[in-house]
């Protein structure tokens, strides 16, 4: 088996949660979180501008058997889709190589840990749909003195 590569970092130039961060920032960004992890970064590839536009995180993820794995800028670069995140954390993982966010701090290792990232996915959607505390009861069940 030859020795992987390093990690591909995955950079956008749309808005990325409703924010626009430029390339260079989102490259630094990753960079120095591939430094605090001891993690040979490799450069950027950067997604296409039309929204739900997914043509070189593919690539990426064709390349993956030969890399130690991605860095994303942000965990919300992801497609909003779970079914589609779902099959990019298998689809990485298949191959023996990890999904990081650079933003967040999270990686994605294991099988154990799409659980908590798919976690923050949904406190994000709760977020943006900016649902009452009664709400929040009926979609959490026996979790109810969380938001007493």
């Amino acid at each position: 088996m030859t020795e992987r590569q390093g990690y591909r970092g995955y950079i956008a130039s749309r808005p990325i949660n409703g924010n626009r961060t430029p390339q260079h920032v989102q490259n630094m960004v990753i960079r120095e979180y591939a430094k605090q992890n001891n993690l040979e970064f490799l450069l950027s590839a950067t997604e296409l501008s039309p929204k739900n536009a997914y043509m070189v995180l593919e690539n990426v993820l064709r390349d993956m058997p030969r890399l130690g794995g991605m860095i994303c800028y942000s965990l919300f670069m992801l497609p909003e889709r779970r079914d589609r995140r779902l099959d990019i954390y298998h689809r990485i993982l298949d191959c023996g190589a990890e999904l990081h966010a650079a933003v967040e701090g999270l990686s994605i290792k294991n099988r154990a840990q799409i659980e908590r990232v798919e976690d923050i996915w949904q406190v994000r959607e709760i977020l943006q749909t900016g649902l009452l505390t009664e709400d929040l009861h009926a979609l959490i069940p026996n979790k109810n003195t969380v938001f007493q």
